[in-house]
């Protein structure tokens, strides 16, 4: 049986210890990422310590801190509010602040929320009904769901979620709450395919056809590029492989160029991961980049056949497709512009490595991750 395996690459392990150089504890990093705490402190310990920095002790303490401030105030879900703000009633308001009191500072909540503080504690002093009170613990799931989830979540999926925690309430009343929160899911624009134009492509055939139907992992693999723009660094480029059993980004690389062994980088990255099945099909477009010969001898070597799209047909390849919408929509586009190459690939790696595969539930997977689709199939 196909199988997949958990092992890290150099760039996974670097980014990591970046992130904890940043201010995130082994223990946090150890539970978003999925790594046992010992081999964060194994890559820790054999990390180079006398790294030059350029930077002396007090600049040092004094970024940090900084970068608390900064990560404190974008945790509080202040984009969340402002398209709702001047629809959602300041109780709403406080009882957002309330609900996060444990997370966060009541004054930086006030001042992001733009909520006086005064307010804020005179709502406090009034004591609610035993409805009022019930529907205020609801409301503090919800919203903590919602946000957690980038906003992308609407009333099925949170209600999805609180059933399997064994709250007990309906679909409607989940409606009802939301729509009070001013809560609204970031709905992505399902790809309706135009007339399909059919053009030679010198005998490279389209053995997926539209067909993403598989029995378990590793049988059809699709992966194609997207681009990323950045201040500093202009446009990059990120390659992406995902497995259609699971929708888990299996293989990502991501580069300054568009080249053929970007595409390669990432093949070897899923092969660090996964055993390909004996009849795997990977799906692509019909860029340079993957008719390349090496990449072409690359697919030989392992027995992996390769499927191409049609020109001029986006819809061949809907799942990676599909998959760059996400990303686009949920964390490229909110985030505004990255400064450079470095921002945009730690931003990617939170999303993929650390939300995406791990938290991101799909009704079309049963309402589970790519990570738990996987773990079912592996126990098949």
């Amino acid at each position: 049986m196909a199988k997949a395996n958990k092992k890290f690459d150099e760039d996974f392990k670097k980014t990591i210890l970046d992130l904890n150089q940043s201010g995130q504890s082994v223990e946090e990093l150890a539970e978003q990422y999925g790594i046992a705490t010992q081999t964060i402190y194994r890559w820790k310990k054999l990390h180079t310590k006398n790294e030059a920095t350029g930077m002396t002790e007090a600049e040092i303490l004094a970024m940090k801190k900084e970068m608390a401030r900064m990560q404190e105030e974008n945790t509080i879900p202040k984009k969340g509010f402002n398209h709702i703000r001047s629809k959602v009633k300041m109780s709403d308001v406080f009882e957002f602040i309330q609900s996060n009191v444990h997370d966060h500072d009541v004054k930086q909540m006030c001042t992001v929320l733009e909520a006086p503080k005064s307010s804020y504690y005179d709502w406090k002093k009034k004591k609610p009904s035993k409805r009022q009170s019930e529907n205020k613990r609801l409301n503090r799931l919800i919203s903590g769901i919602y946000f957690e989830n980038k906003g992308i979540y609407g009333a099925p999926k949170i209600h999805k979620i609180l059933v399997g925690r064994g709250e007990s309430l309906s679909l409607k009343k989940v409606q009802i709450l939301m729509r009070k929160l001013g809560l609204r899911s970031v709905t992505l624009k399902k790809y309706k395919p135009g007339k399909q134009v059919k053009v030679k492509s010198e005998g490279r055939k389209n053995l997926l056809n539209q067909d993403f139907t598989t029995t378990s992992i590793n049988q059809k693999w699709v992966t194609d590029i997207t681009y990323i723009h950045t201040l500093k660094d202009g446009w990059t480029y990120l390659s992406t492989i995902q497995d259609l059993h699971t929708k888990k980004v299996i293989g990502w690389k991501f580069g300054k160029q568009m080249t053929k062994e970007l595409v390669i980088e990432t093949l070897d990255h899923a092969l660090l991961h996964q055993t390909p099945s004996e009849n795997l099909i990977i799906h692509s477009d019909l860029g340079s980049q993957y008719t390349s010969e090496a990449y072409e001898a690359k697919l030989n070597e392992l027995n992996i056949r390769h499927s191409f799209s049609r020109k001029g047909c986006p819809y061949d390849n809907a799942g990676i497709e599909s998959f760059h919408a996400s990303l686009k929509k949920e964390e490229v586009y909110p985030s505004k512009a990255y400064e450079n190459f470095e921002a945009a690939h730690l931003a990617l790696f939170q999303y993929i490595e650390g939300f995406y595969n791990r938290k991101r539930i799909h009704s079309s997977i049963n309402y589970l991750t790519p990570n738990q689709m996987e773990e079912l199939a592996l126990q098949a």
